[in-house]
């Protein structure tokens, strides 16, 4: 199966430098790495697709740089005109695609023109349909985030088809097969840690839970989780709900209530804050790993420990 690719011969270097120009300037974030010999070199938009390709180049001797920080949006991110230069540099750039990264499309875009090898991950993984109810949010508010949800790192079965897939790209762009066996190794320890997290959740039945956007949808049909409410309509962080949708989830949790309210971690959302509050505390809030891996130091800087971890916190808060 092909994988979304983008390509483009290298143009003169008066439209590289005035494409810099445009893009939106960001304070340096995320982790960058040196490959031993000065040899292959990956960069990666989240943390999430980072923290695979991190393995794998590491596994074969390359390195990755990963241009989000754990404290970054991914939706509302943009590169610097630096970053713009290591994309443009890097043997291979991988995206999650789908929309996810809208802000910083257009430096994505600028980074082909000028060379770079972009490959999407998630429009390779069997991405889940937006429900029509959804498509209908982003088109009030405005956001092109196309047909299918971007979230695919929420299921943990399906990022290890994209490590394999990643490997097999590396491998293609720099013509070193290591990449496909590291590729390979990562995906069964991903395949592990999705065993570990479908007998977590297994022992809560199906939980309900309200989130606080629509990021919950490959969790929920990969771990058996209903999503009974969403406080930000759409997919996308950058929108507000209306006072009708806030008094409709406050009824909601009122009448029916919910096992848990969930935000995230790094960018906690106080409306979930103020639902819990109008709950009188009865439906704890959980602070999960949702838009990115953790910060150094936490015991959830790579993929498979945030994963686990939000799995657990799940688990705790419910039981």
């Amino acid at each position: 199966m092909p994988i979304s690719r983008k390509r483009a011969l290298t143009i003169a270097g008066t439209v590289s430098f005035f494409g810099l120009l445009l893009t939106s300037c960001t304070a340096e974030t995320g982790a960058v790495g040196e490959p031993a010999d000065g040899g292959v070199t990956v960069v990666a938009t989240t943390t999430q697709m980072g923290s695979l390709a991190t393995e794998i180049t590491d596994c074969a001797g390359g390195a990755t740089q990963v241009l989000m920080s754990p404290s970054d949006d991914p939706h509302q991110f943009e590169a610097s005109s630096a970053q713009m230069v290591d994309m443009i540099e890097a043997d291979l750039v991988v995206a999650n695609g789908l929309g996810l990264e809208s802000a910083m499309q257009r430096s994505i875009d600028n980074a082909v023109a000028d060379g770079a090898e972009v490959v999407e991950l998630a429009p390779e993984l069997d991405p889940l349909p937006i429900s029509a109810d959804e498509q209908h949010e982003h088109g009030e508010q405005g956001h092109e985030h196309g047909t299918h949800d971007a979230h695919v790192w929420m299921d943990v079965s399906r990022m290890a088809d994209g490590a394999e897939l990643l490997g097999e790209e590396i491998a293609a762009a720099t013509g070193d097969e290591t990449y496909l066996s590291c590729g390979t190794e990562v995906a069964e320890e991903l395949r592990d840690v999705d065993a570990e997290i479908a007998d977590i959740m297994a022992g809560l039945g199906s939980p309900r839970l309200v989130t606080d956007h629509a990021a919950y949808n490959y969790f929920a049909d990969r771990y058996g989780v209903e999503i009974s409410g969403v406080v930000v309509p759409g997919g996308s962080t950058d929108a507000e709900p209306s006072s009708q949708d806030l008094a409709e989830l406050s009824e909601l949790l009122s009448e029916q209530g919910a096992d848990a309210l969930v935000t995230s971690k790094a960018n906690k959302n106080r409306l979930v804050t103020a639902l819990a509050d109008e709950a009188n505390g009865t439906v704890p809030v959980v602070e999960l790993y949702e838009n990115a891996v953790g910060e150094p130091g936490s015991d959830a800087e790579t993929y498979q420990d945030a994963m686990l971890y939000n799995a657990k916190s799940m688990a705790d808060a419910i039981n």
